[in-house]
């Protein structure tokens, strides 16, 4: 049985059509990232999945319980955190926790233990007595995410946890997701930064205009665009001088010259870089500017759409 099963699914607001057919599958015990830009229908497709908003069309299934005909048993199943914060500023996080446990029939000992263990996991026993309303934004969507935590779900989805916060919030909030991860649950995961879910996917499903466009391993996604890594470089001497010797490297698939830059296509830049120097060096030539952009996620997004992966509006 899969963790989480989408078939078909739509939903219209009007006449745009935030989710048009989507379709996917989270395996148990894995992480799987949704990724697109701000508009793909990740959202959209997070609040069908915990049962915020009805689908038009298709099915969903968490855990064999489908999202339509069996909404209490599939959301018995998850843990959603939301985009924005479900938070009560006025009260403390461990009030807060305590709040959320008893929405999902945590009582007495039981609530209190779950409490506890949240606060630790989530690293904020230091600072549990004082009002969320003046904690840091990384501490808040640590807080949001304790949230979802406190029933211990088989399915933990997440929506974009680390917009808007610093660096420091953003490691501990990815490496929180590993570390769920590793205990057992399964994580959908939505953003649109690629490091993020390169980083942390056993699968990726990359979303644009509420459809999957692709999906598979990082591995497998970046083959997809090719795999090529590009080198830009300019030269102290016309570039035409030294072209005939670079074309003939192995490794090395394309190569053009606009206003004096080059532009190479490599199979493996840590191989062909060093023979680009030597090659140039034997001509009496000097390579003045590098810059090395290996092969990535919008690449095959670019690849796919004619445009990149990035916020729109």
């Amino acid at each position: 049985m899969n963790a989480i099963e989408v078939q078909d699914l739509h939903k219209s607001y009007g006449k745009v059509q935030a989710v048009a057919g989507l379709s996917f599958v989270a395996r148990q015990g894995e992480v799987l990232s949704l990724l697109g830009p701000n508009g793909a229908g990740k959202s959209t497709t997070i609040s069908m999945l915990s049962g915020l908003i009805e689908p038009d069309g298709g099915r969903a299934e968490i855990l064999g319980h489908s999202i339509r005909t069996e909404p209490q048993a599939a959301k018995a199943c998850l843990g959603v955190v939301p985009q924005d914060i479900a938070l009560y500023p006025d009260l403390t996080a461990r009030e807060n926790l305590i709040f959320w446990g008893k929405m999902y029939g945590l009582r007495g000992a039981a609530l209190t233990a779950r409490v506890d263990a949240v606060l630790e996991t989530i690293g904020l026993n230091g600072r549990q007595r004082d009002r969320v309303g003046t904690y840091s934004g990384g501490m808040k969507r640590r807080v949001n995410i304790g949230a979802a935590l406190l029933h211990a779900p088989a399915v933990v989805i997440m929506d974009e946890p680390t917009v808007g916060i610093d660096p420091q919030s953003r490691r501990h909030i990815l490496d929180h997701v590993k570390a769920l991860n590793q205990a057992g649950a399964t994580v959908l995961y939505t953003t649109h930064y690629m490091e993020e879910a390169a980083e942390l996917s056993d699968h990726i499903a990359i979303m644009d205009q509420g459809r999957v466009i692709a999906y598979g391993t990082h591995a497998e996604l970046i083959a997809r665009s090719g795999g090529l890594a590009r080198i830009d470089l300019t030269l102290n001497i016309e570039a035409e001088r030294i072209l005939p010797a670079w074309r003939s490297l192995p490794g090395l698939s394309q190569l053009d010259v606009v206003d004096g830059r080059v532009t190479a296509l490599v199979d493996d830049s840590n191989a062909v870089l060093p023979r680009l120097f030597e090659l140039a060096t034997q001509a009496g030539a000097r390579i003045t500017t590098v810059d090395i952009r290996e092969p990535n996620l919008e690449s095959v997004f670019l690849k796919l759409t004619g445009k990149a992966l990035r916020d729109e509006v």
